[in-house]
């Protein structure tokens, strides 16, 4: 049997791999906490919850769902970019719901670029930008995040021969995996780099209502004329403790946005139509929680940075995001040091390697732990001898 020759360049998907790390300690007999995956543990409020037992409760709901999207979850995402990033979307033509924001980066990917066309990728970055563009057919150019950049792109070190081929240029901010956060000035200056040089941006806004010390995330749609040249993707997965309800929505440009819903259309039958209601709900209804959800992470946030000095680990205090990322300086590779930590503590952390060659040399940690396990992690850690 012979499987398309893409399929070679496709890597194992990063916290699959893990998995198989963790179950195999596992059956060892070892107690391990899993700090590795951006997983909500909190529970998804109440409100939410009982839209979709009640929408699940009406049999007409168990049909088909609309394709589009129900016309409520696509004005719930307007509203909700009205409200919070003072942007005003056209439900219509703006806004497509996903089935996760995960598979809009893949479509999207497939709608931009053509064989041969270059994706820039942010290094390190979530590994899906990527899978899409070998998917795709596309070239990948790695664009170093380092540290000394606060962890921002470099556009004026791109290579012009790269930027004449690239058709597509992902970002995500507040970052993963490195929490990092960008502001409005810099995203001026993509808006500028996209139009001069005809490349579709993308914002990978996933992370936009997790965060701490009071810092508000900007959208990238809050520049002038991003929408001009881009589109961003929102995610229920983590503002509404939502994973695995697998809820999203590619939002802005609208040429690019119902090329999105071409494809989408084609490969799939939509959300489950309670699942939807359920959103609207969540979209639509009281956020003040999610204040004193976010502060349950910062607190989190500040045992974990602790913990880590104790042990003599360097690590950067996150504005944002689930993650803390730190260095493994003087302790081996990334993965190296994972491993060791995982054979000595039973703790499990994501060596940064997993996220391209910029990220050896760190870690990434989740807060996104039940409390007593987060408080047990931090006790190993902060006895951990690298």
């Amino acid at each position: 049997m012979r499987l398309a020759s893409k399929l070679n360049n496709l890597p194992p998907y990063l916290m699959a791999e893990a998995k198989k790390r963790i179950a195999a300690q596992k059956a060892k007999g070892v107690d391990v906490i899993d700090l590795g995956m951006g997983n909500p543990d909190l529970p998804t409020p109440d409100f939410i919850v009982e839209a979709l037992q009640r929408s699940a409760d009406d049999p007409a709901n168990h049909g088909y769902p609309n394709y589009y999207g129900i016309p409520a979850l696509r004005q719930g995402f307007a509203h909700l970019y009205a409200r919070r990033f003072n942007v005003c979307l056209d439900p219509e033509k703006e806004v497509v719901p996903l089935i996760g924001s995960k598979e809009g980066l893949v479509h999207l990917t497939n709608v931009i670029c053509d064989p041969g066309d270059i994706v820039l990728v942010p290094d390190p970055g979530y590994p899906v930008y990527r899978i899409a563009a070998i998917l795709a057919g596309a070239d990948v150019y790695p664009v170093p995040l380092l540290e000394e950049n606060s962890y921002l792109p470099d556009l004026d070190a791109i290579p012009t021969w790269v930027v004449k081929r690239s058709r597509l240029l992902w970002l995500n901010y507040p970052n993963n995996p490195t929490a990092a956060v960008a502001n409005t000035s810099f995203f001026a200056r993509v808006v500028d780099f996209a139009q001069a040089n005809g490349i579709v941006v993308a914002h990978d806004n996933a992370y936009a209502d997790v965060a701490f010390d009071g810092y508000v995330p900007p959208s990238f749609f809050e520049v002038p004329g991003a929408r001009d040249v881009g589109v961003e993707f929102y995610s229920l997965s983590k503002t509404y403790n939502m994973a695995g309800w697998r809820v999203g929505a590619v939002l802005g440009n609208a040429e690019v946005v119902q090329a999105v819903a071409r494809v989408k259309t084609n490969v799939d039958s939509g959300i489950f139509t309670p699942v939807q209601h359920a959103s609207v709900a969540a979209l639509e209804g009281d956020q003040s929680w999610v204040a004193e959800r976010n502060r349950v992470y910062q607190r989190r946030r500040d045992q974990v940075i602790a913990a880590l000095r104790s042990a003599g680990i360097s690590a950067g205090v996150p504005k944002a995001s689930l993650y803390v990322w730190g260095s493994v300086t003087g302790h081996g590779t990334s993965l190296d040091f994972c491993l060791r930590l995982l054979e000595k503590t039973g703790v499990w952390l994501t060596p940064g390697s997993g996220f391209g060659e910029h990220g050896e040399g760190y870690f990434r940690l989740s807060l996104a732990a039940p409390d007593d396990r987060l408080d047990e992690a931090v006790r190993r850690l902060a006895e951990f001898k690298a």
